[in-house]
């Protein structure tokens, strides 16, 4: 059986997620960012409404994944909220400046997190050598890592998965994501071996605002008259087609 995690972008998003049969969902906010650490609110109603295991993303900014003192210490202290939600257990990555693993910055959070479980997310993606990157998250504790194989798409990078997956030999899970889709999903298992994968299976929604001023913008987004949750059915067609015999 290859399960599926879901990037959840809001609590109705993580309904969605539980209601297509995902596992798992890595609570996010500020998706086209990659993901930014959600709200307490969030946190905490999503774990009072979920059946499902609910994974918080840490990760105070987007951009980089070297962070200030002040940054890990907000780090440190939203896994201190994660905790007292009973949050089953939270994303981390941290790099060095020349793109290695920050093995003592994580491992402080590690310890911080337990008893929690931790994925490593695809700050590995950034790191200079993932072979090395994997050894090192390994020899820190986390049960997986979210990875695309250093590649835009799981698919681009489903050799570097393979090879990965090889090299774990059952140490820690790889979980593929990023471009993860209908279209991809059979051949990224078949390519790869993957027993898990993760993808936010999002579609657009209209707003319903009828007003609306065409002089300016709130942000950066191209749209800002639509939103992206995630879609109950297409995560079941994924689970459905990551499991279909070959």
């Amino acid at each position: 059986m290859v399960n599926m995690e879901v990037c959840a972008n809001s609590v109705r998003s993580a309904l969605a997620a539980q209601e297509g049969g995902a596992i798992r969902v890595e609570l996010c906010d500020n998706l086209p960012e990659g993901g930014t650490t959600p709200s307490y609110s969030t946190i905490a109603l999503a774990k009072k409404m979920l059946s499902i295991k609910v994974y918080p993303i840490i990760r105070p900014r987007g951009g980089d994944f070297l962070y200030s003192d002040l940054e890990f210490n907000l780090m440190k202290d939203d896994i201190k909220i994660c905790k007292s939600l009973n949050c089953d257990g939270v994303v981390i990555g941290i790099l060095k400046a020349d793109g290695s693993v920050d093995k003592e910055r994580c491992a402080e959070l590690i310890a911080e997190a337990k008893p929690m479980p931790v994925t490593f997310h695809r700050a590995f993606d950034m790191s200079n050598d993932m072979e090395k990157a994997l050894e090192d998250i390994i020899e820190l504790g986390c049960e997986r890592i979210l990875t695309s194989g250093g590649e835009a798409s799981a698919i681009k990078g489903a050799d570097m998965l393979a090879r990965l997956i090889k090299q774990a030999d059952g140490r820690i899970i790889i979980m593929p994501g990023a471009g993860v889709s209908a279209a991809n999903i059979a051949d990224i298992i078949k390519l790869t071996g993957a027993k898990e994968f993760h993808a936010s299976a999002r579609h657009a929604v209209k707003s319903e605002m009828q007003f609306r001023n065409p002089r300016l913008s709130m942000g950066s987004v191209a749209d800002e008259f639509s939103y992206d949750l995630t879609d109950s059915e297409t995560v079941k067609n994924l689970i459905s087609l990551a499991n279909k015999p070959a």
